[in-house]
């Protein structure tokens, strides 16, 4: 049995070895696409900086006005105006805040779609050249078949 099995690696290995496979262009796709993650990982992880950056500063002024908010005042209305006043405060860090966030994000649509382009071309180059070398490989071996 252990000879069956030998003799069925030595098929399959003549086999093989009759279709020679050129691993280039598999390696350089692999490359290409290690590539491409890496770019893109860069894009995604700053873009996630940014954005915890950006959070943190809206939340440690938030903080800051909830702070004049909880203070105890002496009259009535000044809790009614600590509340106005938080609340426009509010809504101005909202608007800006949110603004800051669209940038990011319009930053990182920008730099994916610019990524993407070039990824399409590189792969549209790999695959003509190894089109062409296979082009040219085929036709060597047929010349050579009818010139037997």
């Amino acid at each position: 049995m252990a000879k069956a099995t030998n003799d069925y690696t030595k098929v399959m290995q003549d086999m093989m070895g009759a279709f020679p496979v050129d691993m280039s262009s598999m390696q350089d796709a692999f490359k290409t696409q290690a590539d491409f993650a890496d770019k893109m990982s860069k894009v995604v992880l700053e873009a996630a900086e940014k954005s915890t950056e950006l959070s943190a500063t809206w939340t440690k002024a938030t903080l800051g006005k909830v702070g004049t908010v909880t203070t105890a005042k002496t009259d009535p209305a000044d809790y009614s105006k600590a509340m106005t006043d938080f609340a426009s405060t509010q809504a101005e860090m909202s608007t800006e805040s949110m603004a800051a966030f669209a940038e990011i994000a319009k930053k990182v649509q920008m730099e994916t779609v610019e990524l993407m382009l070039a990824a399409g071309k590189d792969i549209s180059d790999e695959t003509t050249a190894a089109v062409k070398k296979a082009t040219t490989e085929a036709t060597a071996a047929a010349k050579k078949a009818t010139a037997k």
